[in-house]
């Protein structure tokens, strides 16, 4: 199939995305804890992945998790490390998380971390014993978004251009 500008089309087929990776306007940024943002990029509702942006302004331990997909990173900006390894991402760091290994990201100064993360699936926290506490997922995301994109004044239908 094709449309009018002679492009093909298939209903399985989803548009692609052009945006500015890091957005002039701060309300983009969704927060998720103190200190603590993301910028989506990419929803994939079909596949249950999910492309983002995250953006911490303090030290400490951020979270202890693992992931059931493979988890790529590229640290854009800042330092930080997991308890478990001995090595520390710092910018133009690429990091691939296996699927099953907890691990737990730590921030060894305040100044500001971005790192662009591209997630196979859901984020799943849990405790020092390993048990799980909490999870999110694209479709906690979405709803993350709809939240703070209607609190902050852009409209829950701001996030619309991110899903697929």
């Amino acid at each position: 199939m094709t449309n009018a500008n002679n492009l093909i089309t298939h209903s399985y087929a989803t548009s692609e995305i052009i945006t500015l990776a890091a957005p002039e306007d701060e309300r983009v940024w969704v927060p998720q804890k103190d200190n603590v943002w993301f910028r989506p990029l990419m929803l994939d509702t079909r596949g249950g992945g999910f492309t983002d942006l995250l953006r911490v302004r303090r030290a400490g331990m951020l979270s202890r998790h693992r992931h059931p997909a493979p988890v790529h990173g590229y640290v854009i900006k800042g330092k930080w490390r997991y308890l478990e390894h001995d090595w520390v991402a710092e910018p133009g760091t690429y990091v691939y998380e296996p699927p099953g290994e907890t691990h737990t990201l730590v921030l060894e100064d305040k100044n500001e971390m971005i790192t662009f993360f591209n997630n196979g699936g859901p984020v799943i926290y849990v405790d020092e014993n390993g048990a799980q506490i909490g999870y999110d997922d694209v479709f906690t995301k979405i709803d993350l978004c709809k939240s703070w994109y209607e609190e902050c004044g852009l409209g829950t239908d701001y996030i619309d251009q991110f899903i697929r």
